[in-house]
């Protein structure tokens, strides 16, 4: 029988170990649901400290805490902050870590608190078999969105966490988030086969972030406004680029037509340049990252005001996600879309990337019955022989393919809706996830025809510094406003 934890007990476990006087919201009552010893799914804000939950739960519980994460850099990241407050008896098992210790850690998971894994790791067989033979007092499906998102056609060992899961003898698991719509939910439920889970879940809103969206008419407007943004907004900002070329491009422009510390962060970096920049991101030693999507998971960054897309994101599930490494101290901040009429078919074009033919689904089962073992040379046959080794049929994944198109198509409609609205943007976002918006106000968002009011919003980098207004700028525009269009 789990020992019942009062709410004085499990505060002063707070106080004691982490330092802080109150659980942040949603924090408690998951935690007290975990410990009873129900599933629980949590759809919890960035910002929030949905990390502490399963560390305040593995201090309290025997046996060792398992997180399937996404990434290796989040992975990094979470071990360097555990490691920092102290927590030494803490691994991740990476494609980093070479044989030999990996043989060595999966030997030793009973001196372990915290274990950090990817899902394509915790599928091998000597994973799976060293932790069946380890108490878990917990299972942590990190970023939990990705099993909907990812799983269905670009890392298909997402969908088998529910059988993983089962394989480890089913142990009490949460499921963290910081956005999912209601299909999302039901597919994350669903696929890990926890029908009785709790949902915990809070409003996506932060109301902190001023949402803008600046629709111009050219490539060379949009690099003029990125600039204009960036020298009269304070504070530190993230760029979000869809390319790895773009990124380093405007990188190195930035560089030269401003006098801003600026740095590139992309996957085509070693590991441990993509270390250094995003260390001296966090140390205040640069004041804007041009960065991909890989960037920004687990970021615990407190004091960024600005997060810029130059391109589209691709659903407004991953823009919430974005914008949100924005105001974690609760401060002003904002959120800008730069869109050129027309941006939204680079968004197609990377959908089309994940997106494999019916023609190209038939011959790759062809090959694959010809030739089970053959070395697969391309990201969409890796994912192709994943089903087939799964014992898929040829029809069910030309379906499933054809329907997480459809999927994708109608994300990216809600995603131009918002960026099109002549309405209130927070408004329509909310209600994007069956959320009632508050009324709207002159912080809220901005209506199509009026400025960015940086220095209403209190982030006019004048007020620190003053800064000379690049050649071409109208001079009022430097000193108060950025203009819609």
């Amino acid at each position: 029988m789990p020992k019942t934890w009062t709410k004085a007990e499990l505060r002063q476990l707070l106080k004691r170990k982490y330092g802080f006087d109150q659980f942040r919201p949603g924090q408690l009552p998951v935690i007290q649901d975990l410990l009873a010893g129900q599933d629980v799914l949590a759809v919890l804000p960035t910002g929030t400290g949905k990390s502490l939950i399963y560390q305040f739960v593995g201090t309290v519980l025997p046996g060792i805490v398992v997180v399937v994460s996404p990434l290796i850099s989040l992975m990094q990241d979470q071990v360097a902050r555990l490691n920092y407050q102290g927590e030494k008896a803490v691994a991740a098992l990476t494609s980093q870590v070479d044989y030999g210790a990996r043989l060595r850690l999966l030997g030793q998971l009973n001196r372990l608190k915290f274990l950090f894994v990817s899902p394509e790791m915790l599928g091998q067989p000597a994973v799976l078999s060293a932790l069946r033979a380890t108490p878990i007092s917990l299972l942590v499906i990190d970023e939990a969105h990705c099993i909907s998102t990812w799983g269905p056609d670009f890392r298909p060992d997402y969908r088998d966490l529910g059988h993983l899961r089962h394989q480890l003898g089913d142990p009490r698991t949460l499921m963290l988030t910081a956005t999912a719509t209601e299909q999302v939910q039901h597919d994350i439920v669903s696929l890990l086969a926890v029908p009785t889970a709790h949902r915990v879940i809070y409003s996506v809103d932060r109301p902190n972030i001023y949402l803008s969206v600046a629709q111009l008419e050219s490539e060379a407007a949009k690099r003029e406004r990125l600039r204009q943004l960036l020298t009269t907004v304070t504070g530190p900002s993230i760029v979000y680029f869809s390319s790895k070329r773009q990124t380093e491009l405007i990188t190195d422009w930035l560089q030269t037509e401003t006098t801003l510390r600026v740095a590139a962060y992309h996957a085509g970096l070693t590991a441990e340049d993509r270390y250094k920049v995003q260390q001296q991101f966090m140390a205040g030693d640069l004041d804007v990252i041009c960065a991909t999507s890989a960037f920004g998971m687990g970021i615990n960054k407190g004091d960024i005001r600005m997060v810029i897309h130059y391109h589209l994101p691709t659903t407004l599930a991953d823009y919430v996600q974005e914008i949100g490494r924005a105001g974690r101290d609760g401060q002003q901040a904002v959120a800008v879309i730069l869109y050129v009429p027309g941006d939204e078919n680079l968004v197609r074009n990377l959908n089309a990337l994940t997106a494999a033919t019916p023609s190209e689904i038939e011959q790759s089962y062809q090959r694959y019955q010809a030739q089970p073992n053959r070395t697969v040379d391309s990201e969409m046959e890796r994912v192709l022989t994943a089903y087939w080794q799964r014992g898929a049929t040829v029809a069910a994944v030309t379906t499933q393919f054809a329907n997480r198109q459809l999927a994708k198509e109608r994300e990216l409609q809600s995603l131009l809706q918002y960026v099109t609205t002549k309405d209130c943007r927070r408004a329509l976002l909310l209600a994007h996830f069956k959320e009632q918006a508050p009324q709207h106000t002159a912080s809220c968002c901005q209506l199509p025809g009026e400025p960015l009011p940086v220095k209403a919003l209190g982030l006019d980098r004048a007020q620190d510094v003053k800064l000379a207004p690049p050649s071409g700028w109208e001079p009022t525009l430097a000193k108060l406003f950025l203009p819609n269009s």
